[in-house]
């Protein structure tokens, strides 16, 4: 059976900003028009030897930019990240036309605290949703954000792992609907750090009192490492959060291999 291409882009990596050994910024040219929504997913592949790998990464960027922008983790044994780390600026890979997921706002319970809560690249769709927001609120343009706050923990080991710290820490400094708390796991390698230490999950009582986030007006918004995604639902459930005020986004280090048969 002949493999067909037509559900796919020939996208071109426009820049890239390494952050540190194993995390980088690409900022892509999708090959096409792709529209998508703040917390989707765009799927990218790499085809070799006959072998289609690929893998879903949360949009970074806002629907509202003509560039793709992805925050990837090198996983060493992975089948598609080693591959995407060689990838430098007019470099080509795959990408599906379509973009999914349902890891969006919710604006339909009444609820109008938004708990943003991740580990490393997880923030990916928070970054986007802000963008958003920032943009609507700067523009006037829309009806958001209004009565609606978001409230984002971001954890990592160390502080170099934060992507998006200084953008998310400007917009905090300008919207009053915004804030943003980074935090460490490792403090004892870099002294010079002078933020918020321990696991993300391990703050999140510490944060939902002091911001005064509730079960009946927060919905809470978990993104990253699915050991983190399970404390922190234990937590929320334990505090009287209901399962329909918990959405997730996991991510899991699996690969999806695809060799004869159609996409």
């Amino acid at each position: 059976m002949v493999r067909s291409l037509d559900k796919y882009y020939g996208a071109r990596i426009l820049d890239r900003r390494d952050v540190s050994q194993d995390l980088c910024i690409l900022h892509v040219d999708p090959g096409g028009p792709l529209e998508f929504r703040a917390g989707q997913y765009a799927t990218l592949g790499i085809e070799r030897d006959g072998v289609r790998t690929e893998r879903a990464y949360s949009i970074v960027s806002s629907p509202y930019e003509d560039a793709l922008e992805f925050f990837v983790e090198l996983v060493p044994h992975g089948g598609l990240t080693p591959h995407l780390f060689q990838l430098k600026p007019g470099d080509t890979f795959l990408c599906r036309k379509i973009a999914k997921g349902r890891f969006l706002l919710d604006l339909s319970s009444g609820r109008r605290n938004h708990l943003l809560i991740s580990t490393v690249t997880g923030i990916a769709p928070f970054v986007s949703y802000v963008r958003t927001l920032y943009r609507d609120w700067k523009n006037g343009a829309g009806p958001m954000p209004g009565e609606h706050q978001f409230f984002c923990l971001q954890g990592a080991s160390h502080s170099f792992e934060f992507g998006y710290r200084e953008e998310l820490e400007r917009l905090a400094s300008e919207a009053p609907w915004f804030k943003y708390i980074p935090t460490v796991s490792r403090p004892r390698d870099e002294p010079q750090w002078t933020g918020e230490t321990g696991r993300v999950d391990d703050l999140l009582r510490k944060y939902t009192d002091a911001w005064g986030l509730r079960p009946d007006n927060t919905t809470a918004y978990l993104c990253g490492h699915p050991k983190m995604i399970e404390n922190s639902r234990g937590i929320l459930q334990r505090a009287r959060w209901k399962k329909d005020a918990i959405l997730e986004e996991a991510y899991y280090q699996v690969t999806f291999k695809e060799a004869g048969g159609s996409a």
